[in-house]
């Protein structure tokens, strides 16, 4: 998919797969405003809770998603403001859902807008994460909200003891939980060409160093870069992989 604006086009793809899960509850999407050129919002939300639980969680997000930016303005809107709100609603949504369904669901959040102006703006809950590549190098990365990043903050543990660390899935936010979830946030006041804003879940990204994922989306035209993630993930969970997602966008001049 493309998107062009006067000075710059921007150049996406998503992908998922299923891992070796029995259900898929990963959504992502990458979403062009209808009215706006060179403004996109990409959203992935790895769910979590029952058979369904996690899908309708998942679910829940990208439809709130997708009623917002509706109504999002490029030129009147802060991005900031517009995702802190996708992020309270879809909290919102999942626990009314919670109270008419058996399964408790839950679901992480990473996502981004980019505006005609190049600039961008970055939210992430929970352990699915944004990175923002310039070329081939990793400009930044979101911080898990887990229970190993706590760990690593405190000097308990390494970032390479956290992938294999036995309680690496337990969140200390996400949406749907009986409390506020925790939000980061990240604006960057001006994309430029060659570079790269991947969101993913951690179905994905545990595979992966930064160098590897940066190498990946630098060499690679964003349709090839996010086949070849979704392959070598694949690979690498030896059958034990869980759901995989990404949103991945190139900005070229």
């Amino acid at each position: 998919m493309m998107t062009a604006s006067t000075s710059f086009r921007l150049v996406a793809t998503t992908g998922t797969h299923r891992g070796d899960r029995a259900y898929q509850q990963d959504q992502v999407e990458i979403l062009p405003h209808a009215r706006t050129a060179g403004c996109l919002l990409a959203v992935v939300a790895d769910g979590m809770g029952g058979k369904s639980g996690g899908r309708k969680a998942a679910d829940q997000v990208i439809l709130t998603a997708k009623q917002l930016f509706e109504r999002y303005s490029a030129t009147h809107d802060l991005p900031e403001q517009f995702l802190k709100q996708l992020a309270e609603e879809a909290h919102l949504m999942i626990k009314l859902t919670a109270i008419s369904a058996e399964e408790e669901p839950h679901s992480t959040l990473a996502a981004f807008i980019i505006n005609p102006d190049r600039s961008a703006c970055i939210a992430h809950i929970g352990d699915s994460r944004v990175y923002h590549f310039s070329g081939a190098d990793m400009v930044f990365r979101t911080t898990d909200h887990s229970y190993v990043q706590r760990l690593i903050n405190e000097g308990q543990i390494t970032e390479d003891e956290a992938n294999t660390h036995p309680q690496s899935n337990l969140l200390t936010g996400c949406l749907g939980s009986p409390t506020e979830p925790p939000l980061g946030m990240k604006h960057i006041n001006c994309l430029h060409s060659g570079d790269t804003l991947l969101a993913c879940s951690d179905g994905l990204w545990h595979y992966f160093t930064p160098k590897e994922l940066g190498a990946i989306v630098h060499t690679l035209p964003p349709r090839e870069a996010a086949e070849m993630l979704v392959a070598k993930a694949r690979h690498r969970a030896r059958g034990g992989g869980d759901n995989l997602s990404l949103a991945l966008v190139r900005i070229e001049d």
